[in-house]
Protein backbone atom coordinates (compact mmCIF):
# COMPACT_ATOMS: atom_id res chain seq x y z
CA UNK A 1 0.00 0.00 0.00
CA UNK A 2 1.25 3.56 -0.82
CA UNK A 3 2.84 5.44 2.00
CA UNK A 4 1.08 8.51 0.54
CA UNK A 5 -0.99 10.42 3.24
CA UNK A 6 -3.31 13.20 1.74
CA UNK A 7 -3.93 15.37 4.31
CA UNK A 8 -7.72 17.50 4.77
CA UNK A 9 -7.26 20.94 4.47
CA UNK A 10 -8.68 23.69 6.81
CA UNK A 11 -11.22 24.04 4.31
CA UNK A 12 -12.13 20.47 3.73
CA UNK A 13 -12.47 20.49 7.67
CA UNK A 14 -14.61 23.02 7.71
CA UNK A 15 -16.88 21.97 4.44
CA UNK A 16 -17.30 18.36 6.76
CA UNK A 17 -18.87 20.34 9.62
CA UNK A 18 -20.71 23.29 7.59
CA UNK A 19 -22.05 21.38 4.67
CA UNK A 20 -21.92 18.17 5.54
CA UNK A 21 -19.30 16.30 3.42
CA UNK A 22 -16.14 16.51 1.63
CA UNK A 23 -15.06 14.59 -1.40
CA UNK A 24 -11.19 13.89 -1.33
CA UNK A 25 -10.20 13.02 -4.84
CA UNK A 26 -7.18 10.19 -5.86
CA UNK A 27 -6.79 8.71 -1.95
CA UNK A 28 -5.92 5.31 -3.59
CA UNK A 29 -3.87 4.16 -6.37
CA UNK A 30 -5.42 2.58 -9.61
CA UNK A 31 -3.70 -0.60 -8.29
CA UNK A 32 -4.55 -0.62 -4.87
CA UNK A 33 -8.21 -0.06 -6.21
CA UNK A 34 -8.12 -3.51 -8.14
CA UNK A 35 -7.26 -4.90 -5.36
CA UNK A 36 -10.49 -3.75 -3.50
CA UNK A 37 -12.45 -4.97 -6.90
CA UNK A 38 -11.10 -8.09 -6.35
CA UNK A 39 -11.64 -8.31 -2.84
CA UNK A 40 -15.48 -7.08 -3.85
CA UNK A 41 -15.71 -9.95 -7.06
CA UNK A 42 -14.41 -12.45 -4.16
CA UNK A 43 -17.58 -11.44 -2.24
CA UNK A 44 -19.98 -11.26 -4.90
CA UNK A 45 -19.16 -14.51 -5.64
CA UNK A 46 -19.90 -15.36 -1.74
CA UNK A 47 -22.94 -13.98 -1.88
CA UNK A 48 -24.57 -15.22 -5.15
CA UNK A 49 -24.03 -18.91 -3.30
CA UNK A 50 -25.85 -18.06 -0.60
CA UNK A 51 -29.29 -19.02 -0.16
CA UNK A 52 -30.66 -16.68 2.82
CA UNK A 53 -28.90 -13.90 4.20
CA UNK A 54 -27.10 -14.06 7.71
CA UNK A 55 -23.87 -14.44 9.38
CA UNK A 56 -21.02 -16.26 6.81
CA UNK A 57 -17.70 -16.51 7.21
CA UNK A 58 -17.95 -13.67 9.72
CA UNK A 59 -19.44 -10.93 7.61
CA UNK A 60 -22.96 -10.43 7.62
CA UNK A 61 -24.64 -10.89 4.14
CA UNK A 62 -27.56 -8.91 4.03
CA UNK A 63 -29.15 -10.49 0.63
CA UNK A 64 -32.56 -11.12 -0.95
CA UNK A 65 -33.02 -14.32 -3.33
CA UNK A 66 -35.65 -13.60 -5.57
CA UNK A 67 -38.40 -16.07 -7.29
CA UNK A 68 -36.21 -15.75 -10.29
CA UNK A 69 -33.35 -16.61 -8.23
CA UNK A 70 -31.47 -13.92 -8.99
CA UNK A 71 -29.71 -12.41 -5.79
CA UNK A 72 -30.00 -8.88 -4.36
CA UNK A 73 -27.00 -7.95 -2.34
CA UNK A 74 -28.14 -3.95 -0.43
CA UNK A 75 -24.98 -5.02 1.76
CA UNK A 76 -22.19 -6.71 3.35
CA UNK A 77 -21.51 -5.60 6.91
CA UNK A 78 -18.09 -6.07 8.32
CA UNK A 79 -16.95 -7.52 5.36
CA UNK A 80 -13.25 -7.44 6.13
CA UNK A 81 -13.96 -10.63 7.85
CA UNK A 82 -14.97 -12.94 4.74
CA UNK A 83 -12.34 -10.85 2.57
CA UNK A 84 -9.15 -9.87 4.62
CA UNK A 85 -8.21 -7.49 2.22
CA UNK A 86 -10.94 -5.16 2.74
CA UNK A 87 -10.25 -5.37 6.48
CA UNK A 88 -6.51 -4.38 5.82
CA UNK A 89 -7.95 -1.11 3.86
CA UNK A 90 -10.17 -0.86 6.45
CA UNK A 91 -7.33 0.60 9.02
CA UNK A 92 -5.51 2.10 6.19
CA UNK A 93 -3.25 5.29 7.52
CA UNK A 94 -5.11 7.11 5.18
CA UNK A 95 -8.50 6.83 6.74
CA UNK A 96 -7.24 7.17 9.60
CA UNK A 97 -5.60 10.16 9.68
CA UNK A 98 -8.67 11.95 7.50
CA UNK A 99 -10.77 10.60 10.31
CA UNK A 100 -8.56 11.47 13.35
CA UNK A 101 -8.53 15.06 11.79
CA UNK A 102 -12.37 15.23 12.04
CA UNK A 103 -12.90 13.35 15.34
CA UNK A 104 -10.14 15.32 17.06
CA UNK A 105 -8.73 12.24 18.79
CA UNK A 106 -5.66 9.63 17.69
CA UNK A 107 -8.06 6.91 18.75
CA UNK A 108 -11.15 5.84 17.55
CA UNK A 109 -13.35 2.26 17.51
CA UNK A 110 -14.34 1.39 13.92
CA UNK A 111 -17.80 0.31 14.05
CA UNK A 112 -18.22 -0.30 9.87
CA UNK A 113 -16.59 -1.94 7.08
CA UNK A 114 -19.08 -2.59 4.58
CA UNK A 115 -19.94 -3.61 0.71
CA UNK A 116 -22.11 -1.90 -1.17
CA UNK A 117 -23.61 -3.35 -4.74
CA UNK A 118 -25.17 -1.34 -7.17
CA UNK A 119 -25.68 -4.36 -10.15
CA UNK A 120 -27.27 -2.86 -12.96
CA UNK A 121 -30.90 -4.57 -12.93
CA UNK A 122 -30.89 -5.07 -8.80
CA UNK A 123 -32.37 -1.84 -8.29
CA UNK A 124 -31.03 -1.07 -4.95
CA UNK A 125 -31.50 2.49 -3.09
CA UNK A 126 -31.48 3.80 -0.14
CA UNK A 127 -33.67 6.47 1.10
CA UNK A 128 -33.28 9.61 2.70
CA UNK A 129 -31.58 9.44 6.45
CA UNK A 130 -28.67 10.20 8.59
CA UNK A 131 -26.45 7.91 10.25
CA UNK A 132 -27.20 9.17 13.12
CA UNK A 133 -30.06 7.20 12.99
CA UNK A 134 -28.05 4.16 12.09
CA UNK A 135 -25.64 4.49 15.22
CA UNK A 136 -28.57 4.96 17.73
CA UNK A 137 -28.08 8.73 18.60
CA UNK A 138 -30.60 9.60 21.35
CA UNK A 139 -30.49 5.27 22.96
CA UNK A 140 -28.89 4.22 25.37
CA UNK A 141 -25.89 2.71 23.29
CA UNK A 142 -24.87 6.01 22.17
CA UNK A 143 -23.46 9.10 23.68
CA UNK A 144 -21.99 11.78 21.66
CA UNK A 145 -18.15 12.35 23.21
CA UNK A 146 -17.01 15.51 21.41
CA UNK A 147 -20.13 17.31 20.79
CA UNK A 148 -19.63 17.16 17.14
CA UNK A 149 -21.17 14.14 16.63
CA UNK A 150 -18.46 11.75 17.33
CA UNK A 151 -18.56 10.02 14.24
CA UNK A 152 -17.32 9.77 10.76
CA UNK A 153 -18.06 7.86 7.86
CA UNK A 154 -15.95 7.41 4.83
CA UNK A 155 -16.94 6.30 1.18
CA UNK A 156 -14.64 4.73 -1.18
CA UNK A 157 -15.27 4.75 -4.99
CA UNK A 158 -14.65 1.85 -6.18
CA UNK A 159 -15.88 2.56 -9.44
CA UNK A 160 -16.40 5.53 -10.85
CA UNK A 161 -19.52 7.05 -9.95
CA UNK A 162 -21.83 8.91 -12.39
CA UNK A 163 -25.23 10.54 -12.81
CA UNK A 164 -26.74 7.44 -13.84
CA UNK A 165 -25.18 4.68 -11.46
CA UNK A 166 -26.89 5.85 -8.27
CA UNK A 167 -24.66 8.49 -6.49
CA UNK A 168 -25.09 9.40 -2.85
CA UNK A 169 -26.89 12.74 -2.78
CA UNK A 170 -26.10 15.41 -0.02
CA UNK A 171 -28.04 17.85 1.43
CA UNK A 172 -26.15 20.71 2.02
CA UNK A 173 -26.29 22.43 5.39
CA UNK A 174 -28.71 19.72 7.11
CA UNK A 175 -26.08 18.46 9.40
CA UNK A 176 -26.50 21.65 11.38
CA UNK A 177 -30.07 20.30 11.82
CA UNK A 178 -29.02 18.06 14.10
CA UNK A 179 -30.65 14.74 14.76
CA UNK A 180 -33.63 14.26 13.48
CA UNK A 181 -35.17 10.60 13.48
CA UNK A 182 -35.64 10.69 9.35
CA UNK A 183 -36.50 6.96 9.87
CA UNK A 184 -39.51 7.67 11.96
CA UNK A 185 -40.66 10.50 10.42
CA UNK A 186 -43.33 10.31 7.78
CA UNK A 187 -42.74 10.93 4.25
CA UNK A 188 -44.95 14.11 4.52
CA UNK A 189 -43.16 15.79 7.04
CA UNK A 190 -39.66 15.84 4.79
CA UNK A 191 -40.41 18.98 2.95
CA UNK A 192 -40.24 20.79 6.38
CA UNK A 193 -37.35 19.85 7.43
CA UNK A 194 -35.26 19.84 4.27
CA UNK A 195 -36.02 20.30 -0.09
CA UNK A 196 -34.77 17.44 -2.18
CA UNK A 197 -33.97 19.69 -4.57
CA UNK A 198 -31.56 21.56 -3.12
CA UNK A 199 -29.43 18.19 -3.03
CA UNK A 200 -25.96 17.51 -4.17
CA UNK A 201 -25.05 14.94 -6.41
CA UNK A 202 -21.39 13.43 -5.29
CA UNK A 203 -19.91 12.39 -8.40
CA UNK A 204 -16.77 10.45 -7.82
CA UNK A 205 -14.36 8.75 -9.63
CA UNK A 206 -13.01 5.60 -8.88
CA UNK A 207 -10.15 5.95 -5.79
CA UNK A 208 -11.27 9.03 -4.68
CA UNK A 209 -13.40 9.37 -1.11
CA UNK A 210 -16.33 10.76 0.55
CA UNK A 211 -16.08 11.58 3.49
CA UNK A 212 -19.69 12.81 5.12
CA UNK A 213 -20.94 13.92 8.92
CA UNK A 214 -23.18 11.53 10.61
CA UNK A 215 -26.23 14.15 10.08
CA UNK A 216 -26.13 15.10 6.82
CA UNK A 217 -28.95 13.93 5.15
CA UNK A 218 -28.20 11.22 2.36
CA UNK A 219 -29.71 9.07 0.36
CA UNK A 220 -29.24 7.65 -3.43
CA UNK A 221 -32.03 6.23 -6.01
CA UNK A 222 -30.81 2.65 -8.34
CA UNK A 223 -28.08 2.35 -10.34
CA UNK A 224 -30.04 3.15 -14.35
CA UNK A 225 -26.09 2.74 -15.77
CA UNK A 226 -24.96 -0.09 -17.58
CA UNK A 227 -22.02 -0.87 -15.32
CA UNK A 228 -21.74 -1.76 -11.36
CA UNK A 229 -21.49 0.79 -8.96
CA UNK A 230 -19.49 -0.22 -6.12
CA UNK A 231 -18.58 1.69 -2.87
CA UNK A 232 -16.26 0.29 -0.16
CA UNK A 233 -17.41 2.15 3.12
CA UNK A 234 -15.89 2.89 6.38
CA UNK A 235 -17.23 4.28 9.54
CA UNK A 236 -15.02 5.37 12.62
CA UNK A 237 -16.42 6.62 15.96
CA UNK A 238 -15.08 8.59 18.78
CA UNK A 239 -13.98 6.14 21.91
CA UNK A 240 -16.22 5.92 24.21
CA UNK A 241 -19.28 7.13 22.20
CA UNK A 242 -20.87 3.74 21.20
CA UNK A 243 -21.61 0.68 23.55
CA UNK A 244 -23.83 -1.36 20.93
CA UNK A 245 -22.13 -4.90 19.43
CA UNK A 246 -22.06 -4.61 15.58
CA UNK A 247 -22.56 -7.58 13.76
CA UNK A 248 -19.25 -9.18 11.72
CA UNK A 249 -16.22 -10.49 13.41
CA UNK A 250 -14.39 -7.86 14.99
CA UNK A 251 -16.37 -5.15 14.41
CA UNK A 252 -15.82 -2.31 16.66
CA UNK A 253 -12.21 -2.77 16.64
CA UNK A 254 -9.88 0.30 18.48
CA UNK A 255 -7.28 1.86 15.94
CA UNK A 256 -4.58 3.91 16.91
CA UNK A 257 -3.17 6.82 13.87
CA UNK A 258 0.31 7.32 14.32
CA UNK A 259 2.02 10.55 13.48
CA UNK A 260 2.22 10.31 10.07
CA UNK A 261 -1.33 9.77 9.66
CA UNK A 262 -2.50 13.00 11.05
CA UNK A 263 0.33 15.57 10.36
Amino acid sequence: MSNLTPLLSEEQIEAFFEIGFVIVPDVFTPAEIEEMRAGFDRLQKMAYALSEPGIHNGSDFAIERKESGRVIIHRISWCGAAEPVLLAYGKDHRLLGMASQLLGSNEMNQLINQAHFKIPGDNVAFPWHQDSEHRGYGKPWWKDVNGRGSFVQQAIAIDDVTEESGPLKFIPGSCKLGHLGLLSRSEEEYPVLFNPDDAITGIMKAGSVALFNPYVIHGSEPNRSQKPRRIFINGYAYPGANSRTYPGRGAGRLLKTTSKDTT
